[in-house]
């Protein structure tokens, strides 16, 4: 199955790098470039693909106003240098949240979510073969050994200064990086970090109120700088004048 994708960004690098990463892959055929967000509209009202690389803030159209009109809903894959969109980005499809600089081993997580897709839209007759996608991963210092963390099994994680505590279905275990560090390095459409010493798995959330998230028994505060960034988090019968 060829699954038919789009580019766009108004940064011709950033374009460049996507077209070269579909070309490695033959299951994705590239049907159109443009760096521009208005002639890419036009383009893509005239042609309809099935997944969409874009940029959010460009000139004239962001990626959100862009997808509004568009009249057809394609999956989406926002690339972008502001992380502080991904929570705004879940009312469209949005399949992946690529931050840039995008390597190429995070832009085959966001392609195995494409494949995964693909196989789940399908009859069960027409069940197709796809790539066995590895499971997304980072390494952490524990003592002497890099020891190697499926993002899955992550429950939250908690500064400790130089250090931090990472809270997984195993157990925690204590690494020598920082908080910021791993903000950075962690896909925002799975943690967010929602107070000075704490980073949580959008996965593993069991329940919200105005001032704490509660992962398993634990109850983690919400720092009041953060809470913003959690409107689309926070129920709507919560009141905004507790937050």
């Amino acid at each position: 199955m060829v699954i038919r994708c789009f580019v766009l960004d108004d940064e011709p690098l950033a374009t460049d790098l996507m077209v070269d990463y579909i070309g490695r892959l033959p299951d994705l055929e590239l049907v159109g470039v443009s760096n521009s967000p208005t002639q890419g509209l036009q383009q893509l009202q005239q042609t309809q693909v099935d997944v969409i690389f874009l940029d959010i803030q460009m000139p004239k159209l962001t990626g959100f106003d862009l997808l509004r009109p568009l009249g057809y809903r394609p999956k989406v894959i926002f690339t972008t240098a502001f992380r502080e969109y991904a929570l705004e980005s879940y009312e469209f499809d949005v399949l992946d949240f690529l931050v840039k600089p995008i390597s190429f081993e995070r832009f085959l997580l966001s392609v195995g979510k494409i494949y995964r897709f693909a196989q789940n839209a399908l009859p069960a007759n027409d069940a197709m073969v796809v790539p066995k996608i590895e499971r997304d991963y980072q390494y952490f210092k524990v003592d002497k050994e890099m020891v190697k963390l499926f993002l899955d099994d992550i429950l939250w994680i908690e500064s400790l200064k130089d250090y931090v505590r990472v809270h997984t279905k195993s157990g925690p275990l204590v690494s020598y990086l920082r908080i910021g560090y791993l903000e950075e390095k962690l896909p925002p459409d799975r943690f967010i970090r929602i107070h000075k010493s704490f980073i949580i798995s959008l996965d593993h959330i069991q329940a919200i109120s105005s001032n704490y998230i509660r992962i398993g028994n634990e109850e983690i505060p919400i720092g009041r700088i953060y809470k913003n960034k959690l409107d689309n988090l926070i129920p709507d019968n919560l009141s905004s004048d507790t937050l």
